[in-house]
């Protein structure tokens, strides 16, 4: 019988004949998803933006703050969403939404109501990653989500790398002109979806296979495999994003410029974008549960080697380290929910896994401050532990291929 009959016995393949292979509703949310976070400059600039205008310190870090827990309660919102009305239109109504707000930022007349707009936006721009990964997980093979994810983390990093350079040349002219470029980019994300995606783009049903209904959420929290492996991903992303909260403490306590700090960073981004679908070539190949393992242990290390005595030439080592890990395991680790879930439950698996890693990202730079204040250097080994009982975490919650998703018989 042919692949697409049997889309379990599809052989896994390379990028590019993964790319060929793709129905054009994974490519079209492939594109946005590098358009989208290519205009993503408010998270980057917004503290900035707020300080110019007039607004102190802590004013500024608030909203931030409360762009950040819109945006985890927008991938569960998504989650949702996507069982309602499907991806298409979850998709094009949130990015319309994102747009419109991203551009209202600029005109708000007061603080209290900025804070709703950007509470709002936040919500409304994530509702877009769970939509584009329920389309992603149901338009390939089982066999080629990993690679198919990966090359969705392609566009998602790259865009990301791209949009603070772009963004620091669009504020030099204006910061109105910044947020109405990102409203743009929202724009044509709704745009491209709309034309890209067919009507039935995400399954847009939340029965089960048998007519009955399902319980979305409620039934997610009765799989306690699927809840240890979200508290595995949790834990991990509070380790894994100590580069951006303790990382920056330490270059300055040794005594090092900005740009070494820089560099650093620069060898991550070099890394996971040149790297991350060589490596999954190989790596997709491996059991789940290994290659999240590799990953997750190869962060803990090279985050662990940041406690050796300070030396530029360490920390370089270190950074390749935790960077190469996170090309091992990551693609995997996105990829999993689609395989836990039952068909009709995808999106709600994928919403809370993408939910579970963005409270762990907001969690880990107050936990990593206050522990660097309080041991120095001592506490990178507590970290790379962390990551230890992470990957213990996620990997007795993966199912294996042999194993049945959650509910079934």
């Amino acid at each position: 019988m042919t692949e697409t009959q049997h889309p379990s016995r599809a052989p896994a393949t390379g990028a590019a004949a993964t790319w060929r292979e793709a129905p054009t509703a994974v490519k079209a949310v492939v594109v946005g998803i590098f358009v989208n976070r290519l205009g993503g400059f408010l998270q980057a600039f917004l503290v900035l933006f707020l300080v110019r205008g007039g607004y102190d310190s802590v004013q500024a870090s608030t909203a931030l703050g409360v762009n950040g827990v819109g945006c985890i309660v927008g991938v569960l919102l998504g989650g949702w969403l996507v069982d309602l009305v499907g991806a298409r239109r979850a998709i094009v109504w949130s990015m319309t939404l994102t747009a419109v707000l991203t551009a209202a930022v600029p005109a708000v007349p007061s603080y209290p109501l900025l804070l709703a707009v950007v509470t709002a936006l936040g919500m409304s721009s994530q509702v877009y990653r769970p939509a584009s990964a329920e389309v992603v997980s149901a338009g390939v093979a089982p066999r080629r989500r990993v690679m198919a994810f990966a090359m969705y983390r392609l566009a998602l990093n790259t865009g990301t790398t791209a949009a603070p350079l772009l963004g620091a040349l669009l504020a030099a002219v204006s910061y109105s002109l910044l947020f109405w470029v990102e409203a743009v980019a929202a724009l044509a994300c709704a745009l491209v979806s709309g034309w890209a995606l067919p009507p039935g783009a995400g399954r847009g049903d939340h029965r089960r296979r048998d007519g009955s209904r399902t319980g979305g959420y409620l039934t997610l929290l009765r799989d306690v495999r699927y809840l240890l492996f979200l508290l595995g991903m949790l834990v991990y992303a509070a380790v894994y994003i100590q580069y951006v909260s303790v990382l920056p403490l330490a270059v300055r306590d040794a005594g090092w410029s900005t740009f070494v700090y820089g560099a650093l960073i620069s060898v991550n981004g070099l890394i996971v974008i040149c790297c991350e679908l060589l490596v999954t070539r190989r790596t997709q190949h491996w059991p789940r549960r290994l290659a999240a393992a590799a990953g997750i242990v190869l962060v803990s290390g090279g985050v662990a080697l940041y406690a050796l005595p300070p030396q530029v030439g360490w920390f370089f080592v270190a950074t390749v380290v935790w960077s190469l890990g996170e090309t091992v395991g990551s693609p995997t680790m996105v990829a999993y929910p689609a395989h836990a879930a039952r068909p009709e439950l995808t999106s709600r698996y994928m919403g809370a896994s993408q939910a579970a890693f963005g409270a762990g990202t907001a969690l880990g730079p107050p936990l990593g401050v206050a522990l660097w204040a309080a041991w120095g250097g001592t506490s990178w080994l507590l970290f790379g532990a962390l990551g230890l009982l992470a990957a213990a975490a996620v990997t007795t919650g993966m199912r294996t291929d042999a194993e049945p998703t959650a509910d079934d018989p």
